[in-house]
């Protein structure tokens, strides 16, 4: 081989090794669904997109997860659709720190888990005044969509409730060790930490119902949420389907990835949907159809709506 040729040969090898693509993958707490859905997602672009290494980091959710893409900083993050909103207007937790976001995928729905034990004698929303409640992780949208299901109850976030700021986690851990009296969480079917919970000896799971408050979220915060049930058949000793409150989860990454990166980050999850879904069962809601249900308040980033354009999928 002549030198030149050699060289050539050489300097394209280290350029792109020098240019391989590391991206992160927010997810959230270990107890979570994001943060099991994260680790495959980030195993199946390190497989299938070429000079992409992708890891999952822990954080403690959506409002994290935000915060870490408004860096700028290679970041995709998984959030739920109320937290995004307020990212994107600079609102509430997002106050003079607005974050240029676009949406790569519509997820699945996240539902309001608010939980007790049957040896604590809470009921309805009502029962929760006076008790001890986490309303989620600080860095969680949980914390939002908690503050806006009180609310809604005619409760006082700061006055009705004495209120903790725990992960899933450490919110049934609390609960096992009689610290707290419930806790919110709003997450995917199933969440490994309720699980834990509702499998525990000497305790039975009480699932309250939350779906009468979506009105009253809605009327104030937009058409971000909508009411559906966790059968009862999802958590061990559950006595009935429980109606709540859900809400959108969505995949969302900075204005400034290039429209190329995200066409193949939506494209490899599509292509690899099966491996996803041994990773966890929630990524069978990640569907084509499921795109044109409006439920992001985030607009598609270009590279998304290449994708779709090419599978005739019309969004308007």
């Amino acid at each position: 081989m002549k030198l030149s040729k050699l060289l050539f040969v050489i300097a394209t090898f280290c350029f792109s090794s020098v240019h391989a693509e590391n991206l992160s993958i927010a997810t959230g707490g270990t107890g979570g669904v994001y943060y099991p859905m994260g680790g495959g997602l980030a195993a199946v672009l390190s497989k299938y997109i070429p000079n992409m290494s992708a890891t999952a980091e822990v954080t403690g959710g959506s409002v994290d997860n935000l915060n870490l893409i408004g860096t700028g900083k290679p970041y995709v993050g998984f959030s739920m659709a109320d937290a995004a909103k307020e990212a994107q207007m600079g609102e509430g937790k997002f106050v003079n720190k607005k974050v240029d976001l676009r949406t790569l995928l519509v997820l699945y729905p996240n539902l309001m888990h608010v939980v007790t034990v049957e040896s604590t004698g809470i009921k309805t929303m009502k029962d929760l005044k006076g008790k001890r409640v986490s309303t989620g992780a600080p860095g969680s949208a949980t914390e939002i969509m908690a503050f806006r299901e009180l609310e809604a109850a005619g409760l006082d976030k700061d006055k009705d409730v004495k209120r903790e700021r725990l992960s899933v986690a450490e919110s049934v851990n609390a609960i096992k060790d009689r610290k707290i009296d419930a806790f919110f969480w709003v997450g995917g079917l199933p969440t490994a930490a309720v699980t834990d919970l509702a499998n525990s000896p000497g305790m039975k799971i009480v699932m309250i119902d939350n779906a009468d408050e979506v009105t009253a979220m809605n009327k104030k915060y937009g058409n971000l949420y909508f009411p559906t049930v966790i059968p009862k058949t999802i958590y061990s000793g559950m006595s009935k389907d429980n109606k709540v409150a859900a809400v959108a989860n969505i995949l969302v990454v900075n204005a400034n990835m290039s429209d190329a990166e995200a066409y193949q980050i939506v494209k490899t999850i599509f292509d690899h949907k099966l491996d996803l879904v041994r990773t966890h069962q929630e990524y069978i809601n990640v569907t084509l159809e499921n795109q044109k249900t409006k439920s992001t308040p985030v607009a598609f980033h270009p590279g998304a709506l290449k994708y779709f354009k090419e599978k005739k999928l019309n969004l308007n």
